[in-house]
């Protein structure tokens, strides 16, 4: 508020001059014409990647679906039974279900019935997770939202009569985590792709009455940040109308400026064409790659889907999943770390407690993982195994072994004068020294393990070095 008495003063040329700058600034930029994608690879190939992907680094996967019901094997369950035949699960179904049961009959019984997408939401907010990727339809052809070319095959329909898609979305979406869906172009044993496949591929009955306006209408109705294809490899990308899809999605769709995508959309994509590459499951690049990539693997080592003859044995170890999280992030990639739910929307205590062990060490190491970049020098060989990332000014070396001597041994980082080491968890400065033959030396901190900030992968943050 003016004093009283105080007189407001005019606003000086400058100041109109500037106002009037920056109006004129605005509407050139509002004229400008926006670039246009061309459908065809070199164009959409040479879209920069939106930041907020890079920045997320760690998602959760979900595999959920009518293979859910079963929940023996693998999510290939139809196909494993009933494409190649394999004798294990004929006598599997010999042995659980009547005769003349078919897999259509495991629909109802995918009931979500204790499906909370606000419990869902909250754990994976606690994981740590930036995004969250959610099956909205396996190679099976089941659609976990009312699609309007799967009747009596989707979610709405048979079994939840839930829209499953919608539903989480809109608990993510609360928490400001990024939403994306995965979708297989092909499905076993659709008759039009089963049609188009006896063609040669030649014609693509399925891909105009099922494919694409499926995709097109999880866009439209879900807006999603992030698309996660699947299921090209049987067919190049002419057959599957990619890149026709793509070019709408990054010049006309509701999420052109944000949204994501993979590079599985057609047999000669993977690891080369699309959005960031995942080129295959579980995929572990041995250097630094030139282009941004994803690192999917699942906490059940066998599986994607929920299985209920999952052992101990075949659960992924903490230690196992935070070092994998370390080194793909190190070498410039994106965690998402899969679990499947049950038939009835559970998230098993197992899954969870993983889940939530990530998320404790990323609630004191994330400053070194979140929208940090490679280093000039992204790992060390020696017997601490350390692992190195950036951001600003800062260099971060995650050891996953705690010397025994107590002593951290870097090589790489060069110091200054105004070299500064902490560790992240811990209050005050380490102290430090210099060896011409072994390089830059850190005095770990004397605890007790209680008061070791995490069980495994400790973070030392170095701000002045080279």
């Amino acid at each position: 508020m003016r004093a009283p008495g105080m007189r407001s003063r005019p606003a000086g040329p400058a100041l109109l001059l500037l106002l009037l700058f920056l109006e004129a600034a605005e509407s050139v930029r509002r004229a400008q014409p926006r670039r246009r994608y061309t459908p065809d690879w070199p164009s959409l190939d040479s879209r920069p990647l939106p930041a907020w992907f890079d920045e997320a680094k760690f998602g959760v996967f979900i595999h959920w679906g009518v293979f859910s019901v079963p929940a023996w094997g693998s999510e290939w369950f139809w196909w494993h039974w009933q494409g190649e035949g394999r004798p294990q699960y004929q006598r599997f179904m010999r042995d659980n279900y009547p005769p003349g049961f078919s897999y259509a009959d495991f629909g109802p019984q995918f009931t979500a019935r204790f499906f909370h997408p606000e419990e869902w939401a909250d754990l994976f907010q606690a994981a740590g997770a930036k995004y969250v990727v959610l099956t909205t339809k396996h190679h099976e052809g089941f659609t976990n939202w009312p699609s309007p070319v799967s009747w009596n095959w989707n979610s709405k329909d048979v079994g939840p009569h839930r829209d499953l898609v919608g539903e989480l979305g809109t608990a993510l979406r609360k928490r400001n985590i990024r939403y994306g869906l995965y979708h297989s172009l092909l499905e076993w044993f659709h008759p039009l792709y089963l049609l188009d496949k006896k063609n040669g591929f030649k014609t693509q009955h399925f891909v105009s009455a099922k494919t694409m306006p499926e995709l097109y209408d999880l866009v439209n109705s879900y807006k999603p940040d992030l698309i996660w294809s699947d299921g090209e490899w049987e067919c190049p990308d002419t057959y599957w109308n990619s890149t026709n899809f793509l070019s709408w999605l990054y010049n006309d769709s509701p999420v052109k400026d944000e949204v994501v995508v993979n590079d599985r959309w057609g047999q000669n994509c993977s690891c080369h064409h699309g959005g960031y590459y995942n080129c295959e499951d579980k995929f572990k690049p041995q250097s630094l790659p030139d282009h941004k990539w994803e690192m999917c693997t699942s906490i059940d080592k066998f599986s994607w889907g929920y299985r209920r003859d999952m052992a101990m044995s075949d659960v992924t170890e903490e230690s196992e999943i935070i070092s994998e999280l370390v080194q793909t992030v190190s070498l410039g990639g994106n965690y998402l770390l899969n679990i499947g739910p049950t038939k009835d929307g559970l998230i098993v205590p197992i899954f969870q407690e993983r889940l939530l062990a990530v998320g404790k060490w990323l609630s004191i190491n994330g400053e070194a993982i979140y929208a940090s970049k490679p280093w000039r020098v992204q790992w060390e060989k020696n017997t601490t195994s350390v692992w190195y990332t950036s951001k600003g000014s800062a260099v971060y070396a995650i050891f996953l072994h705690w010397p025994e001597n107590g002593v951290l041994n870097l090589e790489s980082p060069i110091t200054t004068s105004t070299t500064k080491i902490t560790m992240l968890g811990i209050q005050g400065d380490l102290k430090w020294s210099t060896d011409p033959d072994k390089g830059l030396l850190i005095s770990l901190p004397q605890l007790p393990p209680s008061a070791v900030p995490a069980e495994f992968a400790w973070t030392i943050k170095l701000t002045g070095v080279k």
